[in-house]
Parts: structure tokens; sequence; C-alpha cells
């Protein structure tokens, strides 16, 4: 039988640092839960209008949020994977559209860099356009490029008639901007 010695100062291996080292603070996740939870709650409420080939997701208003917070990429994108496994629509749903909301996310944060936030509602319009309607007018055999219209209004609809004044709340507001980019 081996017995090993440790020094008490290997075991108090600079936590401090390997805290601040963490990608993910309890800030950080608290608001991708928080997000997520935004996202899924709204989509349920308006249940009849939020799954199918002719929808308004008004939750689509909060896929601006990463142009100011990136928490909000994995916020929206298990949001949505909660939301579309209530819909029943199934699994076509569930990864389609989680990945769809993931890439307009990350599309979304990449446009803040161009300090133009008319376009942080953009990505999520397309990707999903595009996105949503390839398996949607599978799932529901309707023709695609109807399917893209009808898709592609929706979006329009909350994300640049909703989503677009709630993220010029959040930037012209110190404390709402603040709140959401705190680390």
């Amino acid at each position: 039988m081996q017995v090993f010695f440790v020094d008490k100062r290997d075991l108090n291996f600079n936590i401090e640092k390997e805290e601040k080292n963490m990608s993910f603070s309890t800030k950080y996740l608290a608001r991708i839960g928080i997000i997520a939870s935004f996202y899924t709650v709204i989509t349920i409420i308006f249940a009849p209008l939020s799954y199918g080939p002719v929808q308004i997701r008004i939750s689509e208003a909060l896929t601006v949020l990463p142009f100011v917070a990136p928490s909000a990429i994995l916020g929206l994108f298990f949001g949505c994977v909660v939301a579309n496994v209530y819909g029943g629509l199934g699994l076509a749903d569930v990864i389609g559209g989680s990945v769809c909301t993931i890439l307009a996310a990350i599309f979304t944060y990449l446009l803040s860099r161009t300090k133009k936030p008319i376009l942080a509602p953009l990505p999520p319009v397309i990707i999903n356009a595009l996105g949503v309607s390839l398996y949607l007018h599978l799932l529901f055999n309707l023709p695609y490029l109807l399917t893209v219209i009808y898709i592609a209004v929706g979006e329009f609809l909350a994300c640049y008639v909703l989503g677009y004044p709630l993220l010029k709340l959040i930037l012209t507001n110190d404390k709402l901007l603040n709140l959401m980019r705190s680390k």
C-alpha cells in the first residue's frame, strides 16, 4: 500500500485564477437561463401563432439580443429546443428550428461589430425563412416558396416590428445595456 502525502499548497491551486479563466460566470449562466425561459414561455403562451407553416413567433423578437449580449446565443438556442419539444412537430422541428436559431443568433452577434442595429433582425428573418421552411414544407406538404414567404413575413413582424424596438430600447438605456453585458 502506497501512501501519498500532499502538500496543502498543492490543494489550494489558486482558485481565484481558475475562476477568472472560466468562460461562463454565474451571471452569464443565469442570463442564458432567463433568456431561454422567456423565449420558451412566450412561444408557448402564443402557441396558436408560434407553430406551423403560417406563424408569427412573438418570442423571435428576442433574437436581436445577441447584438448586445453573447449569452443570448445559448439562451435562444435552449429556449427554442424546449419550445419546439412542446410544439409537437417532432424531431425535425426540435433539431431544425434549434439549428436555425443558433445560426441566426451567431450571425446577429457577429453583426454587432458593424455597429448598425438595424441589421440585427436580418439573420433570424433570412435563416428561418429559408431553413425552417425547408422542413415545414415537407411536414405540411406545401410548396417551399410559399412556406418561405409565410415564415419570412412572420419573422419580419416578430424581429423588426417587435425585436428592433426592443433592441433600440436596450441600446438607449444604460442600465439595461449594462445588465445585458455585465460579466
